[in-house]
């Protein structure tokens, strides 16, 4: 038994978010980045008090950088000053904002598909143009294609994805340390995403801004905590990049949620102990989905990676578009890896975050759609 085996599916599908109401109650929904977890006790009692005393304002600026900033020295060894941070709204509105403030209108931004989509919608949004560096065949940095990528970006930006959604790679101090280089050397920042740090299962995590000083990094409790609907982020400068982030509008924060800050930081603050046992289960959960694939679905491809809830397959034995067989055939819901960018056609994100009995179903369901 793991945290993601103490609520039963049916008080799951009770949930309204669109992890739950987007498909038919046929399909068994393992998609969107939603853990089937109940909420930390710390983060309930939290919000329940502010609601109670009528707590519901506009957020102050600093609450967010002073919640994260003994989290994260205790957890990386990372000391942040939180007067130099920014509140944001959510991570992803905080990096548009971000990349706004570092390039000019038109300009370029590299990305590494494939990578979470909303990184090329958000950057065509801010009124920047979308590079693409494709990661290696290994799911890791290509310095080559990143090199030649930020040799046509020169006074663009780098949106950096640590550790990398889908494929949970953790970059190393070494590939953090080349990636500054050739970003200093090309005249281009780097914007680091960082939402998926509390979620290293094996390894360490290395802060981009720790390697880069004139990085800017976002944080959120969000993912790791799975408070995706109380929406609240911190933008944290490197020592070079302090007077950058100053510059963020004021008219930023007031799309921060109070709320969410309130939640975000008592995951911060008493979470520790429920974010152990969520690792702890996505350890065990990997080593289920491995065991389940290579014995129903031999000719799946895939490696427990070091970090996130997700499992990237490589399914392309099984035909072009695998993600909509699996829905058709086996109602079973899972990331379009093709959606993720052109190199991940063929392949599915599964959401590790569920119970062994939810993730032994996916994988049958799997076999049953694939033959």
């Amino acid at each position: 038994m793991t945290i993601f085996d103490a609520v039963p599916l049916v008080e799951l599908r009770e949930r309204t978010s669109i992890k739950w109401s987007h498909y038919a109650p046929d399909v068994l929904p393992c998609w969107v980045a939603e853990m089937d977890v109940p909420q930390p006790e710390p983060v309930i009692r939290a919000v329940t008090e502010a609601m109670r005393r009528g707590d519901t304002g506009y957020d102050s600026e600093g609450l967010n950088g002073e919640a994260l900033a003994p989290f994260v020295r205790d957890l990386y060894g990372w000391e942040i000053d939180a007067s130099t941070t920014r509140s944001v709204p959510d991570v992803m509105v905080g990096a548009a904002e971000v990349l706004s403030l570092l390039t000019e209108r038109g300009g370029p931004v590299v990305i590494n598909p494939p990578v979470y989509p909303p990184f090329a919608q958000f950057v065509e949004h801010a009124g920047r143009r979308v590079v693409r560096a494709p990661l290696g065949d290994d799911g890791r940095l290509d310095l080559d294609v990143l090199d030649a990528a930020f040799a046509r970006s020169r006074g663009g930006a780098y949106l950096l994805c640590h550790p990398h959604n889908p494929t949970g790679a953790v970059h190393t101090p070494d590939e953090l340390a080349a990636v500054g280089e050739l970003a200093r050397r090309h005249g281009v920042r780097v914007v680091a995403d960082e939402i998926h740090a509390p979620l290293v299962l094996r390894g360490t995590f290395t802060p981009t801004t720790s390697v880069i000083p004139d990085a800017i990094a976002l944080h959120s409790a969000s993912k790791a905590f799975n408070l995706a609907g109380v929406k609240s982020a911190v933008a944290v400068p490197g020592p070079d990049a302090v007077d950058d982030l100053a510059r963020l509008p004021e008219i930023i924060r007031h799309g921060v949620s109070h709320l969410g800050t309130i939640a975000h930081a008592a995951a911060y603050g008493e979470g520790r102990g429920w974010l152990e046992e969520v690792v702890d289960g996505l350890r065990a959960n990997q080593a289920l989905v491995a065991s389940l694939l290579a014995e129903q679905v031999p000719r799946a491809r895939w490696q427990p990676p070091d970090a996130t809830y997700f499992a990237w397959i490589d399914l392309r034995a099984y035909g072009a578009d695998p993600s909509r067989d699996l829905l058709v055939r086996g109602r079973l819901a899972v990331n379009d890896g093709a959606t993720f960018g052109e190199r991940g056609r063929g392949f599915v994100r599964l959401n590790l975050a569920a119970s062994t009995a939810t993730l032994t179903e996916a994988v049958r369901r799997m076999t049953t759609a694939l033959g």
